[in-house]
């Protein structure tokens, strides 16, 4: 979707199902800082005698990626789904639970790096993710993360990803798996070089 230069705001997702199918759920993924993506939202084609969106998934609750939520909720009126509970969220979200988003089924995945109620969204049929804030490319080791990232980067590692779509980065369409591998790797590095000092 597109973004407002002069305002921080994150990447805003509206995914359709391949057909606009009456069953499909569209959904927009994270809302922004602003409510303009309404007008986006309404110059899309979202399928005849539908609802243009039915669903709002959310990475996690900070102002960049949820500030819009209430202006667009109003004018749609969709259910809202977060991993916390805080205004206009409808629904809470479940590590493992899985979530139709348009035509496909994803899976929760709970990533509490960036944030505590930080969460990504897989669907294994595409071997795609919705990322969020979640850093996925750490190019250098010398973070201070801790051993339960370890362990959901050691899981996104062994998921094969092909195309990873984050809340701020340009889709990564090639090499996503030896992006999130090597993260991993100098993610381990760091806490061993913590653990040294």
């Amino acid at each position: 979707m597109t973004r407002d230069k002069n305002v921080y705001s994150c990447n805003s997702y509206l995914v359709l199902g391949d057909w606009n199918r009456i069953e499909d759920m569209n959904t927009l993924i994270d809302a922004g800082s602003h409510g303009t993506l309404i007008k986006d939202i309404e110059r899309t084609s979202t399928g005849l005698g539908k609802q243009p969106l039915m669903q709002i998934v959310l990475t996690h609750s900070h102002s960049d990626h949820t500030a819009g939520l209430m202006e667009i909720k109003k004018k749609f009126n969709p259910t809202v789904y977060a991993f916390t509970m805080f205004e206009g969220v409808d629904k809470l979200l479940v590590n493992g639970q899985m979530l139709v988003i348009a035509d496909q089924e994803f899976e929760v995945i709970h990533t509490p790096e960036h944030s505590n109620d930080s969460v990504c969204f897989y669907c294994a049929k595409e071997k795609v993710l919705f990322s969020g804030d979640t850093p996925l490319h750490i190019m250098t080791p010398g973070g201070s993360y801790e051993e339960d990232f370890i362990l959901v980067l050691e899981r996104l590692d062994r998921l094969g990803i092909k195309t990873i779509f984050s809340g701020h980065d340009d889709p990564v369409t090639s090499s996503a798996s030896d992006m999130i591998h090597n993260t991993l790797e100098n993610a381990r590095k760091s806490i061993i070089k913590r653990k040294e000092v």
